[in-house]
């Protein structure tokens, strides 16, 4: 039977005049890979930005294992993000540091670790996300690539071993060489951590490489949930358009 790690129920989020979410409903598979799939600024990270607290709704609930994250207090919200990592669009690394000193941050923040023992947790991030501490442990983001960013964002994310890992579109940038790395490390984490993942993506093909089910957000609501042949074989015409999207150029919603 499918444990439920995070539920979402009638999410509602405004932003001025504009309705982002209009009633999302969605659980996240615990063990497994999520993707929330959908156009440019329909919503999808606006929705896992609600899952750690980031954003209050309007209206609705998100379940983390048992706390409801809109109307948690700061001790609870606290409790959760410290289950969950986040993986910025960006990185998010901070530039006066170098690749030690970001990726042993949180530890810094969160533990009382000696500097040995945070030397080493650093080392095996790294290496879980395939870099080799010897060559980047003292570089500066602005001498990485932007997939090693990623892998570094990722070595972050990972350190703290959270239950939990969103992804914010970690393929957006990059060429389709590292994209296809990226994609393999979020598989190995999966199986090296047995973590519950949600995915943000446009990137269809890298998508269907990691994931296990599948939502499409359209127009503020979950139009279609599945896992991959089912997702792969909707019948819905929005669900269906988005998917060949790729090969037949730019999507125009039909009435």
């Amino acid at each position: 039977m499918r444990e439920v790690a995070i539920s979402v129920r009638g999410l509602k989020k405004r932003f001025g005049p504009k309705e982002v979410l209009r009633g999302v409903d969605l659980d996240i598979i615990r063990h497994k890979t999520t993707v929330i799939m959908g156009l440019s600024g329909s919503g999808k990270s606006t929705i896992i930005k609600h899952i750690v607290g980031l954003l209050k709704p309007d209206e609705g609930s998100i379940m983390v294992d048992g706390i409801d994250v809109a109307k948690a207090d700061e001790d609870q919200i606290f409790a959760v993000r410290k289950k969950v990592g986040f993986l910025f669009q960006s990185g998010a690394l901070f530039d006066s540091m170098n690749v030690y000193e970001n990726v042993a941050f949180p530890l810094r923040e969160h533990t009382n670790l000696g500097e040995k023992e945070i030397l080493k947790k650093v080392e095996r991030a790294l290496e879980m996300v395939g870099l080799k501490p010897n060559e980047v442990l003292r570089l500066f983001p602005d001498e990485l690539s932007g997939g090693m960013r990623k892998r570094v964002g990722l070595a972050r994310t990972v350190i703290m071993e959270p239950e939990i890992i969103l992804y914010d579109e970690p393929t957006t940038g990059l060429d389709p060489i590292t994209c296809d790395l990226i994609s393999q490390m979020i598989l190995h984490l999966q199986s090296e951590l047995n973590v519950t993942s949600v995915l943000i993506s446009h990137d269809i093909k890298e998508s269907f490489k990691v994931g296990d089910y599948f939502a499409f957000l359209f127009e503020g609501k979950i139009l279609e949930y599945g896992d991959r042949e089912s997702f792969k074989k909707s019948s819905n015409p929005y669900v269906k358009q988005f998917l060949e999207g790729e090969s037949q150029g730019p999507i125009k919603i039909v009435d």
